[in-house]
């Protein structure tokens, strides 16, 4: 298993030192990162990435409102093998038809993605599990009408937010799963109660046990009442421990 941290978590350190807080992601025993919004980063953080000797096989972007080509142009500077559209409002989660149009967009984006060698995916938020379809949670009626080669990433702790047990979705997707968010709390909405992975309410290691086929799990915490480059360090702790 390649664990990865999704550097949202440390976005206002990016924001005040890229080079520094990747040196210090390394430091701490990560091998991989999950950048996000990387396009106007793209070159930088390829260089401190190659100097700390860390890989990027996922990244998110907003391949649906933004320049498909721009990012896969970036993703492919970074080494990104999957790019992943992380938000897609929930206003378009309530029908059916509306879902089919998004899969449709990320069929198209993945057809685009090809001609770089990029897989796509989606990373789901709450709102794809709680608003249902003929019984069905939106994000697998997604699954339904995407193309094979498109993958998701599920954040199974919003899944469970979403009153969704992440360990029956992860089995319900199956090989479609190529990624998932591990983080941790009291399962609520609020993102200053997550906590570092193994502190909180989440089974962490019957989700992660329920996906086998994995690339990567991906740390992340959406914020943090503290030092968040602590509950980072813990996070990896904890899940390099279980492998034991």
């Amino acid at each position: 298993m390649t664990y990865s941290l999704q550097l949202y978590t440390l976005r206002t350190a990016m924001a005040e030192d890229l080079p520094r807080t990747i040196r210090r992601v390394a430091e701490l025993g990560y091998t991989a990162v999950e950048p996000y919004n990387f396009v106007a980063t793209a070159q930088e953080l390829a260089e401190a990435l190659a100097a700390n000797g860390l890989s990027a096989p996922s990244g998110h972007a907003p391949l649906l409102r933004d320049d498909q080509d721009e990012i896969f142009e970036a993703a492919r500077t970074l080494g990104i093998g999957t790019v992943i559209d992380p938000h897609v409002e929930r206003r378009h989660w309530t029908s059916e038809a509306d879902i089919r149009a998004t899969a449709e967009a990320l069929n198209a984006a993945a057809k685009k993605g090809a001609k770089y060698g990029i897989t796509v995916g989606y990373h789901n938020h709450e709102f794809e599990l709680e608003e249902r379809i003929d019984g069905s949670s939106a994000l697998e009626v997604l699954a339904r009408h995407l193309d094979p080669e498109v993958v998701l990433e599920v954040d199974t702790y919003w899944a469970a937010v979403g009153g969704e047990d992440p360990v029956e979705l992860l089995g319900r997707l199956g090989d479609r799963v190529r990624f998932v968010h591990i983080k941790d709390g009291p399962l609520t909405r609020n993102d200053k109660e997550q906590v570092a992975v193994g502190r909180g309410a989440m089974r962490v290691w019957d989700v992660l046990d329920a996906a086998p086929g994995l690339e990567a799990a991906v740390v992340e915490l959406d914020d943090f009442d503290g030092d968040v480059f602590t509950a980072v360090a813990d996070s990896l702790a904890y899940l390099k421990e279980g492998k034991k």
